[in-house]
């Protein structure tokens, strides 16, 4: 027979009887709900586990090759770079070479691109050295700062055989100050404007060269050289240009006193 309840009308709360009932079919309502989620569901869910865990540690075992693989690469790279800062580039080429694959990091892949390159300028070789500068310049997966110096690298070494307009075109996007290429860049486009017959352009680009401190000053001071010589004036402070020449004051002095006292009127 069912139970009934021992609630009296006049009675707001359930007695302590009720509430046992209560939380008794609560419970197995639950107990219900759950085995008819397991019977209809239960091979999905356990499935969706087994595969999530499956994907975990096959990514965990892929991780740790390709961090094992990436080793061995960047190790590669710089043995190769002990060889040729000892001068021996074809060895330097030839320990490089299996990085070229597309299996390879395009960091390992651009840096053997570069020593191979610079294995063939050693070797007068100024043809293959373009293409594999033109290949990094080209490879859409290099990073773009490795990139921009294969361009600056190309034009360097064919400058002698492009047109003025060619160079400026390849350039003209590194050759502005901020640039971390900015120096060579700007160099060569500069010289490409002066052979244009663009001196007042050239003259502009040498003076920016010059007053650009963190360029090296061997650099600078080409640079102003030849911006003076396009009637630019690019010299900013005259004392300090002075102290980095290791011209001192006492110099200057002695230099002036030097000087022929103008004839008498």
């Amino acid at each position: 027979m069912a139970r009934i309840p021992t609630t009296s009308p006049d009675t707001a709360a359930p007695s302590r009887e009720d509430e046992v009932l209560i939380r008794e079919i609560d419970e197995a309502v639950r107990e219900d709900a759950l085995y008819a989620f397991m019977r209809d569901h239960g091979l999905k869910v356990l499935g969706g586990v087994l595969a999530l865990v499956a994907a975990l540690g096959g990514y965990m075992i892929w991780d740790h090759y390709a961090e094992k693989n990436l080793e061995t690469q960047s190790e590669t790279v710089i043995s190769a770079l002990d060889l040729a800062e000892k001068n021996d580039f074809k060895s330097a080429s030839e320990k490089v070479a299996g990085l070229l694959g597309d299996d390879s990091s395009p960091g390992a892949r651009a840096a053997a691109r570069f020593i191979q390159a610079a294995a063939a300028l050693e070797a007068g070789d100024k043809t293959k050295a373009s293409g594999l500068y033109k290949q990094i310049a080209a490879d859409p997966t290099t990073p773009p700062a490795l990139r921009d110096m294969a361009r600056v690298r190309e034009v360097s070494i064919n400058y002698d055989t492009m047109k003025p307009a060619a160079v400026i075109a390849q350039l003209k996007d590194l050759a502005v100050p901020g640039n971390p290429y900015f120096g060579s860049a700007g160099e060569l486009v500069a010289m490409a404007h002066l052979e244009a017959g663009n001196r007042a352009e050239a003259g502009k680009l040498f003076a920016e060269i010059s007053k650009d401190e963190d360029l090296p000053e061997t650099l600078r001071s080409r640079a102003r050289q030849m911006a003076g010589l396009m009637g630019v004036d690019a010299i900013v402070d005259v004392k300090k240009l002075l102290n980095d020449e290791g011209i001192t004051s006492d110099d200057e002095g002695d230099s002036a006193a030097a000087q022929p006292a103008p004839p008498a009127q």
